[in-house]
C-alpha cells in the first residue's frame, strides 16, 4: 500500500508531499490542472525511463521517494534472491540528476531499474480508458480462475514443477549436443584407438630401438674393440687380470706388517673382482652381437611404424602416444557415460511430466468447474454497470501440451450487444466498455486474492449517472480488500473517496506550478459543486454535492 509520496523538481512540481491511507482515495482537477503528472512521478520511482524533460529545474536533481506499507504482499523471497533489505515499510527513491543520468534505491540500497520496475509491477497496478486487456486476457482470466477456485498454492508447485522441466530439458538437449558431436567423430576416433592399442607402444620404445639399430649397423667395429678390450684384460702374459694377480700377490706378503699394506691388498682384490665382471661382461657383449641382418630389419620396422604415427598424431615420442591413446579411451568412456546420464535424466523427467500432468488435469478441472460462476459474476455486475446484454463466453479445453498455465487452452470471449457474435474483447468491446469489464474483472478478483495498490486513471470517461454510481460502488467494495485510487471527472465517484485530493495549477509573472491539497469536508463539498455545475456554483449544486456526501457517509 502507497503511504507517503514525495517528489521535488519534477515537471511543474517543485515540492511536494502526499500522504496517502488505505480504502478508497480520489484525485481530482480540471483538465490540464497535472493530474498526470502525479502519474508520470509514480511512474519514475516504479522504474519507468526518465530523461532531462522530466527535471523542472535542469541545476538541480529530481527526487521521487515513494513509501509502500509490504504487510501481507509476500514479498520477503523478492528481496532476498535480490539482496535487498526487507522492511515492512519500504522506501523506494529515484533520482535524476542535471547529467541525465538516473539512479535507484530500495530502502538506500542502490538497485537496477530491471529490478525496480519488477518490484513495482507488484506494488501498484495503474490503469487507465485506453489500456485494453488484448494482450493479456487469457492469462487474466486464467489468474481469476485459479483465484476464485481457491487453488493459488497448486499453480505455484505447478509452475515450478513446470520450470525444473524446462531446466531439466535443457540440460538433456545440451547433452544429447555433446553426444552427437562425440558420435560423430566416434568412428575415426575408434580406428585411431585401434590402431594404438594394436602398436602396443612401450614408453621411450624409440630410444631404445634406436640405440639397437645404431649398434647393428656398427656391429663389426663394437665387435673388434670389445674383443680388443677383452684380449687387453686377459692376455698372457702381461693381461691387466694376471698383472693385477701378480700385485696381489707381492701385497699378500708384506700385509701383515701394517695396516697400510692391508688396505692396498683389499683394493687391489676389489678392483681385481671388479675387473673379471667387466671381462665377463664384454666377452657376453660380444658373443650377442652375433645377430642376423633379420633383426635389423624389425627393428627398422618397428621404429617405421612409430614414426608413422608420430607423423600421424603431431607428437614427438611414444610416451606422447600413449598419452593420447589413454585421452580416446577416456573419450570412449565418456560417451558410454553421457548416454547414461542423458537416459536417467530423461527417466527423471518422464517421471517430472507424469506428475505434471496429474497437477494439470487437476487445475483444469476447477478451472472448468468454476468459468461458470466466472461469467455470472461478471455479467451481473456488467449489468449493474448499462452492459445488460453482455455476454460472456469462456471456451475450456484440455490439451496434450503443456505450458506455464497447464494443459489448459481456453479463450474469453464477449457479445456486447444481443444477437451479436461472440469474440475477443478487442473486436468487440469499445473502449469505455472495456474499461467497465477491466473494472468488474478487477472487483472480482480483490475478492480472492491480495492485490497491489490499484489506480483507476479516469476510466470514468463517457459514463455518467447511476452508471457511474455503480462504478464508484464498485470501487469501494474493492477498497475494503486494497487500497484504490481513482483519478476522476465525475462527481459520483469522487463523492465515494474516503480521502479525496485536488489538483490545480498555480501560475504568477514567473513560473507555473502544479499543486495539490487533501481536502476537507467543507471543501469536498464545493469541489464536488464545481464538478457538478462549473465554476459557478449555485446553491442547487451545494445542496446536491451534500446529498452525494452525507449519502455516502
Amino acid at each position: 500500500m502507497l503511504l507517503k509520496l514525495h517528489i521535488s523538481n519534477y515537471a511543474l512540481i517543485e515540492s511536494l508531499d502526499l500522504n496517502f491511507s488505505n480504502g478508497f482515495s480520489v484525485i481530482t482537477g480540471e483538465t490540464g490542472s497535472g493530474k498526470s503528472i502525479l502519474l508520470g512521478a509514480l511512474g519514475l520511482v516504479l522504474g519507468k525511463r526518465a530523461d532531462l524533460t522530466a527535471m523542472k529545474n535542469l541545476e538541480e536533481k529530481c527526487v521521487i521517494e515513494a513509501n509502500f506499507s509490504l504487510k501481507g504482499y509476500n514479498l520477503l523471497t523478492f528481496f532476498e534472491e535480490n539482496d535487498l533489505d526487507f522492511a515492512e515499510e519500504t522506501i523506494i527513491r529515484r533520482e535524476i540528476l542535471p547529467s541525465g543520468k538516473s539512479r535507484a534505491f530500495v530502502n538506500d540500497t542502490p538497485v537496477a531499474l530491471p529490478i525496480l520496475q519488477e518490484l513495482g509491477t507488484q506494488l501498484v497496478d495503474v490503469h487507465s480508458q485506453h489500456q485494453t486487456l488484448a494482450l493479456t486476457e487469457q492469462n487474466f482470466i486464467y489468474h481469476i480462475l485459479d483465484a476464485i477456485a481457491n487453488q493459488k498454492a497448486e499453480v505455484a508447485i505447478f509452475q515450478e514443477k513446470f520450470s525444473q522441466k524446462k531446466k531439466l530439458e535443457k540440460i538433456i538437449a545440451q547433452k544429447k549436443e555433446i553426444l552427437l558431436q562425440n558420435q560423430q567423430q566416434v568412428d575415426y576416433q575408434s580406428f585411431l584407438l585401434q590402431e594404438l592399442e594394436e602398436s602396443k607402444i612401450q614408453a621411450n620404445e624409440e630410444e631404445v630401438l634406436e640405440q639397437q639399430l645404431q649398434q647393428l649397423q656398427h656391429k663389426e667395429q663394437i665387435v673388434e674393440n670389445l674383443q680388443m678390450a677383452y684380449v687387453r684384460l686377459n692376455e698372457d702374459p702381461f693381461g691387466i687380470l694376471l698383472q693385477l694377480k701378480e700385485a696381489r700377490s707381492g701385497l699378500q706378503k708384506i700385509a701383515s706388517y701394517a695396516e697400510v699394506y692391508q688396505q692396498f691388498l683389499e683394493r687391489i682384490q676389489s678392483a681385481e673382482i671388479e675387473l673379471k665382471d667387466l671381462s665377463q661382461e664384454i666377452q657376453m657383449a660380444a658373443e650377442q652381437m652375433d645377430a642376423s641382418p633379420s633383426d635389423m630389419e624389425k627393428i627398422n620396422v618397428r621404429l617405421q611404424v612409430l614414426y608413422d604415427l608420430f607423423r600421424k598424431h603431431q607428437v614427438a615420442s611414444s610416451a606422447e602416444l600413449i598419452e593420447i591413446q589413454n585421452q580416446l579411451a577416456e573419450q570412449f568412456s565418456s560417451t558410454e557415460t553421457l548416454e547414461a546420464e542423458i537416459a536417467s535424466l530423461q527417466s527423471e523427467l518422464n517421471l517430472l511430466e507424469a506428475e505434471l500432468l496429474n497437477i494439470a488435469n487437476q487445475l483444469h478441472n476447477k478451472r472448468v468447474q468454476f468459468a461458470p460462476q466466472l461469467i455470472v459474476q461478471l455479467e451481473d455486475i456488467l449489468a449493474k454497470l448499462g452492459m445488460k446484454e453482455a455476454k460472456f463466453f469462456i471456451p475450456i479445453q484440455s490439451v496434450s501440451s503443456f505450458n506455464e498455465k497447464g494443459n489448459t487452452q481456453l479463450e474469453f470471449l464477449v457479445a456486447t450487444n444481443k444477437g451479436s457474435k461472440e469474440n475477443t474483447l478487442n473486436k468487440v468491446a469499445s473502449g469505455g466498455e472495456l474499461s467497465r469489464i477491466m473494472l468488474a474483472l478487477k472487483s472480482i478478483l480483490s475478492a480472492h486474492v491480495q492485490l497491489p495498490t490499484i489506480i483507476f486513471d479516469e476510466i470514468d470517461t463517457g459514463v455518467s449517472g447511476d452508471i457511474a454510481n455503480k462504478m464508484a460502488e464498485i470501487m469501494q467494495e474493492m477498497s475494503t480488500h486494497m487500497q484504490v485510487i481513482s483519478i476522476t471527472h465525475l462527481p459520483q465517484i469522487a463523492s465515494k473517496g474516503k480521502q479525496h485530493y485536488k489538483v490545480w495549477k498555480e501560475s504568477n509573472s514567473t513560473k507555473t506550478e502544479t499543486k495539490i491539497q487533501t481536502l476537507i469536508e467543507e471543501e469536498r463539498v464545493f469541489e464536488i459543486a464545481q464538478m457538478l455545475s462549473g465554476n459557478q456554483v449555485s446553491d442547487t449544486a451545494l445542496q446536491h454535492a451534500k446529498s452525494l456526501l452525507f449519502s455516502t457517509s
